[in-house]
């Protein structure tokens, strides 16, 4: 069987490696495609049974072209770039590979923080992280990494995700709360990973964000799509103690740099995952999962039952 590789955004060659030997030693053929257009993905899907991709979006077209296609992985968290329910359709399973970036997302929000608490490095005088409280809206595999570091920066921690039991979070020196407005109101700094699904789009608004206490921060490392980015410009302009930070560029990047100055921050592009470590283990772990899926029908990750 035919197993492809599609990414605009290569895997490192270590990864490529990795996943090749996986492929390879079960038996398939391994076909990549990288940096290609949306014509040479249509082709390459042709004749294959198993996919892997990362942030590619992989349509209805992308579908009409693959029927032979079995299974898709995503190498990452985030699925949104996949159309589950032509998926569903078409009779072909959707994984992705929970826990593999988390790590390295987490770290993101701890840099990001550390440099605008600093001002940037800009020389003058910033404030520390230690004895501040954050708060962590979802509590999955990147929410208790987040929880995991801050205690190492001596911070409080608080979580609300209503799919997440108390003793959960209680476990992990993490006190839950009872609502996303508790949430906001206890937390100087609150990160974001809810994903983006037809529940969170636009969720995050004006009157979420003016909770925040005094100097609040919002990190947002989930999906732009969360935040409603007018509403939060409202907050911004009312509040000019507010600040956001973001691994995902917003639609209004541009007004709200020219608007708020350094108050906001954003990544050039999403870069969560973007570490060695976390590139190599999310591209092995979704060759795995497409091997076992090929080879009797594993789906543990399946995200579109």
């Amino acid at each position: 069987m035919k197993i492809l590789v599609a990414t605009e955004k290569p895997f490192a060659p270590v990864a490529v490696k990795g996943i090749r030997d996986v492929v390879e030693a079960a038996g398939h053929e391994l076909v990549l495609l990288e940096k290609g257009t949306k014509d040479d993905l249509k082709s390459a899907v042709a004749d294959v049974e198993g996919l892997i991709v990362r942030s590619d979006k992989i349509d209805k077209e992308v579908f009409d072209c693959a029927p032979k296609l079995k299974v898709v992985v995503r190498a990452g968290a985030g699925y949104d770039n996949i159309d589950l329910a032509e998926a569903t359709a078409k009779g072909v399973c959707v994984m992705n590979t929970p826990g593999q970036n988390s790590n390295a997302v987490a770290e993101l929000v701890f840099g990001m923080l550390v440099m605008a608490c600093r001002n940037y490095y800009n020389g003058t005088s910033g404030t520390e992280l230690k004895d501040k409280t954050i708060g962590i809206h979802a509590y999955g595999q990147v929410g208790r990494n987040v929880a995991r570091i801050a205690h190492g920066f001596g911070m409080n921690v608080v979580a609300f995700d209503p799919f997440v039991s108390a003793e959960v979070m209680e476990a992990d020196d993490v006190t839950p709360v009872g609502s996303v407005e508790e949430l906001y109101e206890k937390s100087l700094i609150v990160s974001l990973h809810i994903p983006a699904n037809d529940a969170t789009r636009k969720s995050v608004v004006k009157s979420l964000v003016e909770r925040l206490p005094k100097n609040g921060i919002l990190v947002n490392t989930a999906r732009k799509e969360v935040i409603d980015e007018d509403s939060l410009m409202e907050a911004l302009a009312e509040r000019s103690d507010l600040r956001y930070l973001a691994d995902v560029k917003p639609d209004a990047a541009d007004v709200m740099k020219e608007r708020f100055g350094d108050r906001v921050f954003f990544t050039l592009k999403k870069m969560g995952a973007q570490t060695a470590e976390a590139n190599i283990k999310a591209g092995i772990a979704a060759a795995e999962q497409v091997v076992a899926y090929l080879k009797d029908g594993w789906n543990k990750f399946q995200v579109n039952k």
